[in-house]
């Protein structure tokens, strides 16, 4: 195996095992976030009223509902994020001290890459989390299957994937850069070995830079990927409309609907994925030697 092809491969096993950790750390929250975003604006006064009544009426575990997908998923995702973000540094630059500016378009560039499967994975999970215990709920299979009988490939499996691209581009280009940032200025002071304590927090920080840029976009995508029919209008067309739809119900605050649960989800859910994720690769570098 040549050199970088070996590097390749430790990108995206370590890029498995960080997505994993994701998953387990910040489902709940997601599931808050997702059910904020969906739910009309009568339904829930916010989110610790969307984990009580969860908790009540569909038991603990229902803060898991929609888990399997990502779980199944979330390694190709993040394989393919990690890997796309490494190739893309390589294609901007020939040196691996890039600027911030460089890392943010590195970063748009694997977010761009990384929605041909972060798309479908999150549709399904939001449909999963957009069930609320009655006896019609599906499981995940019977989904998938209706999916892709009733809608196809394109319409059904890739619902919503243009605003996943939307939303990761700007989301990805701030989760790298706001990472880099606060690793550096670690790396100021304790050398290039940071203290792992320093790798969650610089983690946290691109997890809530990630929210911060793309929000209003993450909503959009949710709600287009739970309706029962897909859009027919172009994505542009039906993206804008989405978000006058929000904004003449729910007023501006209606893009940001979720927002909280996102946020503090976002730390110990990237700090998790970025310090297993740094941790993995730098044991199979020390295993491997490239």
């Amino acid at each position: 195996m040549s050199q970088r092809s070996a590097s390749t491969a430790n990108e995206l096993i370590a890029g498995s095992v960080g997505g994993a950790a994701q998953v387990l750390v910040g489902q709940p929250l997601d599931t808050i976030k997702t059910r904020a975003q969906i739910a009309s604006k009568e339904m829930f006064k916010g989110p610790m009223d969307i984990l009580v009544r969860t908790i009540r009426t569909e038991g603990f575990f229902a803060l898991y509902k929609g888990m399997a997908s990502p779980l199944i998923g979330i390694a190709g995702v993040n394989s393919l994020l990690f890997a796309s973000y490494a190739t893309s540094k390589r294609i901007i630059s020939p040196f691996p001290q890039l600027t911030l500016p460089q890392i943010a378009l590195a970063g748009a560039m694997a977010g761009a890459a990384n929605a041909i499967l972060a798309s479908p994975v999150e549709m399904f999970k939001v449909r999963m989390q957009g069930q609320y215990g009655a006896a019609t709920d599906k499981r995940l299979r019977d989904v998938a299957r209706e999916m892709w009988q009733d809608w196809g490939f394109r319409r059904g499996i890739m619902r919503g994937y243009w605003v996943t691209v939307a939303r990761e581009i700007p989301a990805y280009a701030g989760f790298y850069s706001a990472f880099e940032f606060s690793k550096r200025q670690f790396q100021s002071r304790y050398g290039e070995h940071v203290p792992i304590w320093a790798l969650l927090t610089s983690g946290a920080t691109g997890g809530i830079a990630y929210w911060l840029c793309c929000y209003p976009l993450d909503v959009v995508k949710s709600r287009i990927q739970l309706r029962p029919t897909p859009p027919t209008s172009r994505p542009w067309a039906y993206i804008n409309a989405e978000l006058r739809s929000i904004v003449a119900g729910s007023g501006f605050s209606g893009l940001f609907r979720g927002l909280s649960p996102s946020l503090l989800r976002s730390i110990p859910a990237a700090a998790s994925t970025f310090a297993a994720f740094e941790l993995t690769r730098d044991f199979l570098r020390e295993l491997t030697g490239v």
